[in-house]
């Protein structure tokens, strides 16, 4: 009979909430032998292979076993050792906790021994986990990315993918990073799904989800703007899920991000060259594609080059209430940034004739931002109006006013509703037959 591993009788010590997690690290009088026996570990376990007549287990913690042999530690810190190559062996290795850990949003690993999170938006140094070298952290990197059949190495030194929580992982290796394989996960924050999460936290009020419900069931053509973590694609994810659910979407991304809980939703995600050398496809491959599948909406997860003209027509040519993300720090820099993707295109059009088209294609642009107390808000919901003097005028129908920072530096302001002047995107909302926004705009004739 097979007696129960120090590994499974872990296990079973922490289900019960007996032994500290890896966080507990800093306990530990003597955390370099801790980590030099890590490293012999996980180095004689790579180099060797399974004996035919030992189970996998058995065989891990008779390694275990015999390279703590001798040392004087504490159940503690065999506990701890234990935990770690169960991490390695059924998990991510140093990340396993974290990414277990739903207080954490963020993850960045620049070094083996360098290692960021952000909690509460606030980005600290994780001192209890570390990596043993680079290969050990490319070895994490292979086996994050390896469900989606994506590929790292030499030949090709970046990869966009996902993990299957919906959490986005970029990495970078060598030669692209000088500094060693570098990794950023952006957690997905499964607890954040509605307008409701929203305006609990404070990011937007019921009046501004009031009207964007009613802009997107009015078909208006909305294009989401933000920094980095900004919160783009959560609000996007948001914004999807006003869509009637009678209606066929096609989401579009580089790594599939959006949940969308709508019955009739055609996933699409790009592919780049990998070791069998298949052809890539591109956002842009993609939107063109949506064209001919018949979809009442297309959502892009973000544009970022000459998409954005393929997108901007669909938007024109019958495809209303189309949705996208982009990265910009505000409307206006959200217009001039799209100018520019559609020159990228390489067509021959004036800027006047490009500036004709994105108002013709685009009613809505709403800029989330990151505050500096790390708390996201909608800062700002306009319209795009017309050309007057060869420039893109946007009225802000919302717009959020920060005053300053409260005793403990949290933001400090309010929201504002601009109601002297009824939006032109109304008379759109309206002739689908949503009127439930009169209220908001006294100015509107009965």
């Amino acid at each position: 009979m097979r007696k129960t591993s120090l590994v499974d009788a872990f296990n079973i010590e922490r289900k019960q909430g007996h032994v500290p997690i890896t966080s507990d690290y800093e306990m530990f009088q003597d955390k370099e032998l801790l980590d030099s026996l890590r490293t012999q570990i996980v180095e004689n376990l790579i180099d060797q292979e399974v004996p035919q007549d030992k189970l996998l287990n058995q065989f891990i913690n008779d390694e275990i076993d015999k390279t703590i042999e001798g040392y004087d530690l504490s159940n503690l810190e065999r506990s701890h050792l234990y935990n770690l190559i169960d991490n390695e062996i059924n998990g991510y290795g140093p990340l396993t906790e974290l990414l277990e850990d739903k207080n954490i949003t963020e993850i960045m690993v620049n070094s083996p021994k360098e290692i960021y999170i952000e909690i509460d938006g606030q980005l600290v140094k994780d001192e209890s986990v570390s990596f043993i070298n680079d290969e050990h952290i490319i070895r994490t990197i292979e086996r994050l990315i390896a469900p989606t059949g994506r590929t790292i190495d030499a030949t090709n030194p970046m990869v966009d993918s996902r993990l299957k929580d919906g959490s986005r992982i970029n990495a970078v290796i060598p030669p692209l990073s000088t500094k060693g394989p570098v990794i950023t996960i952006r957690k997905f924050k499964s607890e954040m799904t509605s307008a409701e999460d929203m305006i609990r936290i404070g990011s937007m009020t019921p009046y501004m989800a009031m009207f964007l419900d009613a802009a997107v069931r009015g078909k208006c053509n909305i294009v989401v703007c933000g920094g980095t973590g900004s919160g783009k694609t959560t609000l996007l994810n948001i914004l999807s899920g006003f869509i009637p659910s009678d209606e066929r979407i096609i989401t579009i991304e580089d790594a599939a991000e959006l949940r969308l809980e709508k019955e009739h939703v055609i996933s699409l995600e790009t592919r780049v060259t990998n070791y069998d050398n298949e052809t890539e496809v591109t956002i842009r491959d993609l939107v063109i594609n949506a064209l001919r599948m018949r979809p009442d909406r297309i959502i892009v997860g973000e544009v970022r080059g000459k998409e954005a003209f393929d997108m901007l027509q669909a938007m024109n040519t019958g495809h209303e209430g189309s949705l996208t993300t982009l990265h910009a720090n505000g409307a206006k820099d959200a217009l001039n940034r799209l100018e520019t993707m559609v020159l990228m295109s390489g067509l021959d059009i004036p800027m006047k004739a490009i500036r004709e088209y994105i108002v013709s294609a685009i009613d809505l642009v709403v800029n989330i931002e990151r505050m500096s107390d790390g708390k996201r808000k909608i800062t700002s919901i306009s319209e795009l109006e017309s050309l007057e003097n060869g420039e893109i005028e946007l009225h802000e129908i919302f717009a959020f006013h920060q005053h300053g920072l409260t005793e403990t530096g949290e933001v400090d302001g309010e929201y504002i509703l601009y109601d002297q002047k009824v939006p032109k995107v109304y008379q759109k909302i309206k002739a689908r037959g949503i009127q439930e926004i009169d209220f908001m705009f006294p100015k509107i004739k009965k």
